[in-house]
């Protein structure tokens, strides 16, 4: 996930460095231009984010990314908008495996989100309102080591199990909850998800 925003940031023309300030400033610009065209902000651009292959739930390592409805704006604001539905395939992304896990009978709620992406508040925003779950976010920045000390202490015999270290040495964090009105539309997005999956397959086993 950071890596593609990295990408989507150096490959821009108005891009430059994909550092946290640039990051920073690019999310401030499209919070700016989401008050301004609301759900209409790059409504006909639409992403894959397989760059890099796809994990899951397509487990394609070979699987690459998609662009659809790009123009020859190469302002700072086209990179914005490219980033904004960069951002949107992502959320889009975690919708797809839960909606399989779905289709095999595993139905999931809460999210618990750990690592770089609970720095990017977009990203955040569109996993609770994409996904219709409650996102749960740790309040320490080392979540990956906290729970792996649970593990040591549960192994070193200070606690009776992982229910009882992680009540013990973590309380939880901040919880958010998905907002109602935003779905439409992000059910819009994910049919064009599914159907940009079905088009590249298509494209990739054309008989020429």
């Amino acid at each position: 996930t950071g890596a593609l925003l990295d990408h989507i940031v150096r490959s821009h023309s108005a891009g430059g460095e994909p550092s946290t300030r640039n990051h920073a400033r690019i999310v401030a610009r499209i919070r700016e231009m989401l008050e301004e065209e609301g759900v209409a902000l790059a409504a006909r651009m639409h992403v894959l984010p397989d760059f890099h292959g796809n994990r899951a739930p397509l487990a394609d390592p070979h699987a690459l990314g998609v662009i659809s409805g790009l123009t020859l704006d190469a302002s700072f604001d086209g990179l914005c908008r490219l980033y904004w539905r960069t951002c949107v395939a992502i959320a889009l992304g975690i919708r797809h495996i839960l909606e399989t896990f779905g289709e095999r009978g595993y139905r999931f709620d809460t999210l618990h989100v750990a690592g770089g992406h609970v720095r990017n508040p977009l990203l955040m925003e569109l996993y609770r309102d994409v996904t219709g779950c409650r996102v749960v976010v740790p309040e320490t920045e080392d979540s990956v080591l906290l729970g792996t000390a649970m593990v040591a202490a549960v192994a070193g015999g200070l606690h009776a199990d992982l229910s009882e270290a992680g009540a013990a040495m973590y309380p939880g964090g901040p919880a958010f909850l998905p907002d109602p009105a935003r779905k439409a539309g992000y059910d819009r997005d994910y049919k064009r998800f599914l159907a940009l999956h079905r088009h590249r397959a298509e494209l990739e086993n054309l008989d020429v």
